[in-house]
C-alpha cells in the first residue's frame, strides 16, 4: 500500500497493492499493522458503512460534535467526488479543504480523521461507498455544514449535475456556526 499526504494534516490518499490477471484482481482494502506505519493512526476501527446512492447525490459534510469519527472511506462501485473539510479548531489547516475522485476502478481510498467534516457527490449513475470508522455513530451529536458554504468555497465538479440533498443536509449550518 503506499500513502499519499494531503494538504491537509493527516488526511491521507491511500492506494493499495492490487495483483490481476485475466481473472480478475484481488487486493487486502485494511491492514491495521500496514495502516498504522503508513499513517501513524492507532485508532481502533469500531463500525463499518456502505452506502449506495444515486447521481447527485451530496451527502454531507457530516461530523460529530461528541464522539468524533475518523472514516477510511472507499468506493465499490461508481464515482464519487470525496470531500474532507479541516474543523479542527487549534489545526494549522483549519477551514481548508481536500477533494479527491474515489472509485471503483481507481480503488484509492481517503483516511479522514476525528475532527473533520466529510461528504461526497456521486458522479456516476450511482455509487456505494465503505468507509470503516473509528466511533459509533451518534445521531444526537451529529451536525452538517452547507455544502456550498460560501466560506470554504469547495469547487465541487458539478458540470452538468443538479446536487441531491436530504432535509438535514440542506439545512445544514454555515461555517460560522458549525465554528461556534
Amino acid at each position: 500500500m503506499k500513502a499519499t499526504a494531503t494538504d491537509i494534516h493527516d488526511v491521507w490518499l491511500l492506494q493499495p497493492k492490487v495483483f490481476g490477471d485475466a481473472r480478475g484482481f484481488f487486493f487486502e482494502s485494511f491492514n491495521q499493522r500496514v495502516f498504522q506505519q503508513l499513517t501513524g493512526v492507532t485508532l481502533p476501527f469500531v463500525q463499518d458503512n456502505h452506502s449506495r446512492s444515486a447521481r447527485g447525490v451530496l451527502r454531507g459534510l457530516h461530523f460529530q460534535v461528541q464522539q468524533p469519527q475518523g472514516k477510511l472511506v472507499r468506493v465499490v462501485q461508481g464515482e464519487v467526488f470525496d470531500v474532507a473539510v479541516d474543523i479542527r479548531p487549534r489545526s494549522p489547516t483549519l477551514g481548508r479543504w481536500v477533494g479527491v475522485v474515489l472509485s471503483a476502478e481507481n480503488q484509492q481510498q481517503l483516511w479522514v480523521p476525528p475532527g473533520l467534516a466529510h461528504g461526497f457527490l456521486v458522479l456516476s449513475d450511482s455509487a456505494e461507498v465503505l468507509y470503516k470508522t473509528t466511533d459509533y455513530y451518534a445521531p444526537e451529536h451529529e451536525r452538517s455544514i452547507r455544502w456550498d458554504d460560501p466560506t470554504l468555497r469547495i469547487d465541487w465538479p458539478l458540470e452538468g449535475i443538479e446536487p441531491v440533498l436530504s432535509a438535514k443536509d440542506a439545512a445544514g449550518l454555515s461555517w460560522q456556526e458549525a465554528l461556534g
